[in-house]
């Protein structure tokens, strides 16, 4: 159902017709009111135009990172996609510059720790490891500037529990690239808490609550795995990936149905 979304899109947004008469802020503000109107190809195509016009513009930037990572996110990790991993590539491009652009905006601290890390999932263990520093680092800079940025916790959780899902040998050589000091700070109960956190800020955003489930069926706490999976039930979509977190959601609880 997603996927159809995806088709010929490196070739348009590398190559963004910028529409005549249009300033940066016109076509930042038409893009993000296509994404809340679940127009992923519209909104991008703005974000790019806006682009074209100003690489370096902030908002541009962060948004259209946060757009393709969307548009990535609906290619499966379980297959090889040259354009997955391209999506995932210019979205951490584009979110590096945003933070170059301004240091001190929340949003794009929040784009690079959410590109690196959603990336990072496609990456062998490897390479998980060495990016791992970088999505801590800039999740935890995005509260520095905003402590309430339910993303940023998102992201934190989920970086505790992908630490702790590691085998015992990835482990190990994880402690080696991290430091003791960064690697012995990942926990269940940390995932747990920030996801709890980012639930708490934003209540009616399913992915928090399908993440919260995940680690909650990891640590074999499946009650109060399958309380969040019901609670997403009763929510409307919202978002653009609402429904893929839906069916997500969905297979999750058929997996734990019969566990006790």
């Amino acid at each position: 159902m997603l996927p159809r979304l995806l088709g010929a899109g490196l070739l348009w947004i590398a190559t963004p017709a910028p529409l005549s008469g249009q300033s940066v802020a016109d076509h930042v503000s038409m893009g993000t009111a296509a994404l809340q109107a679940h127009d992923l190809r519209t909104g991008l195509a703005h974000f790019e135009a806006a682009l074209a016009l100003d690489s370096g513009d902030y908002s541009a930037n962060w948004r259209a990172a946060i757009a393709l990572l969307d548009q990535g996110e609906q290619i499966p990790d379980g297959t090889e996609s040259a354009e997955r991993d391209s999506l995932f590539a210019r979205a951490e491009i584009l979110a590096r510059r945003s933070v170059a652009a301004d240091s001190m905006g929340a949003q794009g601290h929040f784009a690079v720790a959410a590109t690196v890390g959603r990336a990072s999932l496609t990456m062998g263990k490897k390479e998980r490891i060495r990016r791992a520093k970088v999505v801590r680092d800039e999740a935890l800079k995005t509260l520095e500037l905003d402590p309430d940025y339910d993303g940023a916790y998102h992201v934190l959780g989920r970086w505790n529990a992908e630490i702790m899902r590691l085998s015992g040998l990835s482990r190990f050589f994880a402690k080696r690239f991290l430091g003791a000091g960064i690697f012995g700070q990942a926990s269940w109960e940390e995932a747990i808490a920030n996801l709890q956190r980012a639930v708490e800020i934003d209540p009616a955003r399913i992915q928090h609550r399908l993440e919260l489930a995940s680690v909650y069926a990891d640590r074999k706490r499946y009650q109060e795995a399958r309380d969040e999976l019901a609670r997403i039930e009763a929510l409307p979509d919202r978002e653009l990936l609402d429904p893929l977190y839906r069916d997500r959601a969905a297979a999750l609880a058929m997996r734990i149905a019969d566990k006790s």
